[in-house]
């Protein structure tokens, strides 16, 4: 019977750790692009002021979780709320914790 199918993942080797962890609260942001500033140029910013950023408006946007880059993806809506669909998961660089 397809209702006495059991969808949890097996016990093994690890489960309990990752039991232990999977309630731990993780920041996700999303990266538009960034700009290079001195303190000058920052202060002299006003109401009306563009900032130009490192992008291309078509260029794919980095999701980034507690700093690491983990994927790119596009800006969508949902319900009339922005969200992002993820394009591309981001392989992790060896030695590399954080985005440059």
């Amino acid at each position: 019977m397809a209702d006495d199918v059991d969808n949890e993942a097996p016990a093994g080797p690890g489960t309990g750790n990752f039991e232990l962890l999977a309630h731990i609260p993780l920041r996700l942001s999303v990266e538009v692009g960034s700009s290079a500033l001195s303190l000058a140029e920052l202060l002299a910013l006003g109401e009306d002021a563009v900032v130009v950023l490192d992008r291309q408006a078509d260029d794919p946007l980095d999701i980034l979780v507690n700093g690491t880059l983990i994927a790119r993806g596009e800006v969508v809506t949902v319900d009339g709320r922005y969200g992002v669909r993820i394009s591309e998961l981001v392989a992790p660089v060896a030695g590399s914790e954080r985005r440059q």
